[in-house]
């Protein structure tokens, strides 16, 4: 199982997710943006008691690891769940877990 190549390859987007939601405030902001159709940086800012450039700083690395997408509106930047990654990210996360569930071990 774990050799094969679309398992590695799954490994690594899985690994990719998991860095990039290893952050509570990135959590916060994915839950965030979760509950909205699409937001503008301001009114995650206006969510989050931290910097602007925090903010940013975060947003980048969720975006970077394609969970969530920014679409710029002059003069402003809309983000929202990525909903592809979200379902791919979902998918990976749920067969992770389930690989033990299905175990009956005691250690």
């Amino acid at each position: 199982m774990i050799k094969s190549n679309n398992n590695v390859k799954e490994q690594e987007i899985i690994a990719r997710f998991a860095k990039a939601m290893g952050h509570p405030t990135r959590v916060a902001i994915l839950l965030f943006l979760a509950s909205q159709e699409s937001c503008f940086f301001g009114d995650i800012h206006d969510e989050l008691p931290i910097a602007k450039a925090t903010v940013s700083q975060h947003l980048k690395e969720l975006k970077e690891a394609g969970l969530i997408q920014g679409e710029i509106e002059t003069p402003k930047v809309r983000y929202c769940i990525n909903k592809e990654n979200w379902e791919i990210a979902s998918k990976l996360f749920a067969d992770l877990f389930s690989v033990y569930a299905t175990k009956d071990i005691c250690c």
